[in-house]
């Protein structure tokens, strides 16, 4: 199966959008996993790993937020950040 990742995939309005806002919330909580692990690991080696769970949750978050902002969903997203 090849992937294009060069445009965004279209969404159906409805389920689309309450799929992106349900995987945004869930991003969210990995972030907070992510952070609270980071701040109770003491070993250097899951430090690195804490490190880089973060960092791409971030990321994923903000590509989210992203998406929900491109499909005029930014009222939706300025709530989901806050």
């Amino acid at each position: 199966m090849l992937f294009n990742f060069s445009k965004k995939p279209k969404i159906n309005y409805y389920y689309g959008k309450l799929q992106l806002l349900d995987e945004i919330k869930e991003t969210k909580s990995a972030i907070e996993l992510a952070y609270n692990n980071f701040q109770n690991i003491t070993d250097p080696d899951l430090i690195d790993c804490a490190i880089y769970e973060l960092k791409a949750a971030q990321i994923r978050y903000e590509y989210l937020i992203s998406c929900a902002k491109e499909y005029d969903m930014s009222c939706i997203a300025d709530q989901i950040i806050s």
